[in-house]
């Protein structure tokens, strides 16, 4: 659940509630699912150290928190979201990481749409806030497409990278940013008491990555966890930048309610799908 201080500011910026899958029983779950196209959204987090300053649920807060937001314009619903992901890159250095192996995460992902697919959703739209997560979730959408085409359409987004604007937010700091002053000023905004202010000037950590070839864990780039100037950050900053990202969110929340294939069935309705015995690991 998000800090009350998110929702009142997702409640006052978007004019309404959030839905909650988690907070409603089955009927009222099989009422909600016959409207907005059967479309269910699914917040994608992480749990992991996010420097000194920021609570390891950061990833996942914000996933949540712009979920919200567009559920609060759209009506849809948000399922639980998932908090264990893909976070090894950071390393058993700080305490605070808990990963799971990316064929873990994906797989957990193909079971989730199957079951949203057997229960009667149409639409899944996954939606992340973690970098960590991007290789496999890509390839959890192909897989998921592919298993369950003219039966749930699935597709992904990432709240750091929703428009040009957005992203050019996140990086300005730091190209191989990680608890940097956007992350830092989304915090502010949202959750300010979860935010140790007298650790924000000893969180600075330059990115070291500029001129790299290779790949790094963070433990080989960072000093303290963090990848940017957090010092900088706002809440005002981060009030502008979080109505961006729920905005665009929404708007594509929005779209994503009458998303069909460009062709019609008549061209694909006789392709057999793939079953999920293909996907599984030898």
């Amino acid at each position: 659940m998000l800090p009350a201080s998110a929702l009142e500011c997702i409640r006052e910026a978007a004019g309404g509630a959030p839905v909650f899958l988690d907070e409603l029983a089955w009927p009222d779950v099989a009422e909600l699912r016959e409207k907005n196209g059967g479309l269910l959204l699914l917040p994608l987090g992480a749990t992991e150290q996010h420097g000194p300053h920021l609570p390891i649920q950061t990833d996942t807060l914000l996933a949540t928190a712009a979920c919200a937001y567009a559920s609060a314009k759209t009506g849809v619903p948000i399922a639980p979201p998932l908090a264990y992901t893909v976070s090894a890159g950071h390393t058993p250095k700080w305490p605070g990481t808990f990963s799971v192996l990316h064929e873990t995460f994906l797989s957990t992902l193909r079971q989730l749409a199957a079951w949203a697919a057997a229960t009667g959703w149409k639409r899944l739209l996954l939606v992340n806030s973690h970098f960590g997560n991007d290789a496999t979730l890509r390839a959890a959408v192909d897989q998921i497409r592919l298993a369950h085409m003219g039966e749930l359409l699935v597709g992904a987004r990432h709240t750091f990278a929703l428009t040009p604007e957005i992203w050019q937010a996140f990086i300005a700091d730091a190209a191989d940013l990680h608890a940097n002053r956007a992350e830092t000023a989304l915090l502010l905004h949202l959750a300010p008491a979860l935010v140790h202010l007298d650790r924000l000037k000893e969180s600075d950590d330059p990115d070291r990555t500029t001129d790299s070839v290779f790949s790094y864990p963070v433990a080989q780039t960072s000093l303290n966890g963090v990848t940017g100037q957090p010092s900088a950050a706002t809440a005002d900053e981060g009030a502008v930048l979080f109505l961006q990202i729920g905005d665009a969110l929404a708007e594509i929340v929005e779209r994503a309610k009458t998303d069909e294939p460009p062709l019609g069935p008549e061209h694909w309705s006789e392709v057999p799908r793939l079953a999920s015995s293909f996907f599984a690991s030898s």
